[in-house]
């Protein structure tokens, strides 16, 4: 009883420091809330949409247990999960963050996964998709399009590493195939799509009217806790609570062999990964190597912006947030680590010098190529997919209230 008070008066004080400091900073409020809104309102919201309501009618169809029951021989052995954490895993890296959560939140909801193992799913699932890391923090901050190979093979090595630890957490879960090991895995997928397709008696347009409904109802929460740490990030170094932060994290990074001066973009990438990437590729006295670790970790760790995302989604079920966020701290460590030592090896060989013919490809990245050109595009046409989507929203909701109200 003690300590919940104590949590409700601590949780009072942050919220009137929270509107005390917007009320004495009204400018750097705004321009920050501005700020988050726009990388919503272009990028966001248009790119993770269609992965979302996809993936809601995948489910609806089957077509993840169909996939679910393929890669089960794959998935159980190395992570300790179903199959279906194979589809999770896939649309997570494609999509970003807080996919993972959802589909993981999503499946668990339906009982396809265990609480143990929703829980090491999701703690593996939920990564920065190829566009952030190579578009936006490796062009668009450091304008280096070959330091994103660096920054993307640390980042998914990293996410296997946490995934392969994370097999260990939790009490041993029964394999659920084991019953079916006679029959043919082709002709068993077959036939758990059929059933589940069966099993779900919604109609297609209620299905799909349904996966629209869900996905943007997620983007919303998203957009805010985007808005929201965006501010909160803002109000912290302008009340030099960054700064004060920072130097607890100096000698560390002095042990590390790091320059004082990522302290502040290292605190600032603990509450939201675009600014703290942002601020380390202006930091003129760290050579690259050393912002690329810094980078690596930030994007592992996803900042409190994205674990808030994932809380507010996880809260739907019963999966437990801390496993989580304790793999967030893992994966930061091990990208850090192999931003390291991957450096030598592929940057230092592959693009510090005459670029031979075996290089890593990412040519594709630079500037007049069809996926730079599709990063700037989706900046502009982002936000009239946005205000599209949220008029359908609108539409839908109206007409289910009103079918609502007709009914006695």
């Amino acid at each position: 009883m003690f300590r919940s008070k104590i949590k409700t008066i601590i949780l009072s004080i942050s919220a009137i420091i929270l509107a005390g400091s917007m009320i004495a900073y009204p400018k750097e409020s705004f321009e920050a809330s501005i700020r988050g809104l726009t990388m919503w309102w272009e990028i966001v919201f248009p790119s993770l949409l269609p992965f979302f309501i996809v993936s809601e009618m995948l489910i609806g169809f089957g077509v993840v247990k169909f996939i679910g029951v393929l890669l089960e021989p794959f998935m159980r052995p190395l992570f300790k999960v179903p199959g279906v954490g194979g589809f999770v895993w896939a649309m997570g890296m494609a999509s970003g963050f807080p996919a993972g959560a959802k589909l993981t939140t999503r499946l668990r909801q339906e009982g396809q996964l265990t609480q143990i193992e929703a829980e090491r799913l999701v703690s593996f699932t939920n990564s920065s998709n190829p566009l952030f890391i190579f578009g936006a923090v490796s062009v668009g901050f450091f304008h280096n399009p070959h330091l994103g190979v660096i920054l993307a093979l640390a980042h998914y090595l990293g996410n296997i590493c946490v995934g392969l630890i994370m097999r260990f957490y939790g009490n041993e879960t029964p394999d659920k195939e084991k019953d079916k090991q006679g029959k043919s895995i082709l002709r068993t997928a077959l036939s758990a799509l059929h059933r589940t397709r069966i099993n779900d008696k919604r109609p297609i347009g209620k299905l799909l009217g349904d996966a629209v409904n869900s996905s943007i109802q997620t983007l919303l929460m998203v957009g805010g806790f985007i808005i929201l740490f965006s501010v909160i990030n803002k109000l912290l170094f302008h009340l030099h609570i960054t700064a004060a932060l920072a130097k607890g994290f100096d000698l560390i990074l002095s042990s590390l062999t790091l320059p004082d001066m990522l302290s502040i973009p290292f605190i600032s990438g603990l509450f939201e990964i675009t600014m703290g990437s942002d601020l380390t590729s202006r930091v003129q006295e760290a050579t690259l190597l050393q912002q690329a670790i810094i980078t690596s970790f930030i994007l592992g760790f996803s900042g409190f912006s994205v674990q808030a995302q994932v809380a507010s989604i996880l809260a739907q079920s019963d999966i437990r947030f801390k496993p989580f966020f304790f793999a967030r701290i893992a994966q930061g460590i091990f990208a850090s680590f192999f931003a390291l030592i991957l450096w030598k090896p592929i940057y230092i060989r592959f693009y510090q010098t005459e670029q031979p013919s075996n290089a890593i490809p990412v040519s594709f990245f630079e500037e007049g190529t069809w996926l730079h050109t599709f990063y700037h595009r989706l900046l502009e046409v982002g936000p009239l997919i946005t205000i599209f989507s949220l008029t359908l929203y609108v539409l839908l909701l109206y007409s289910r209230l009103v079918r609502t109200s007709k009914k006695p």
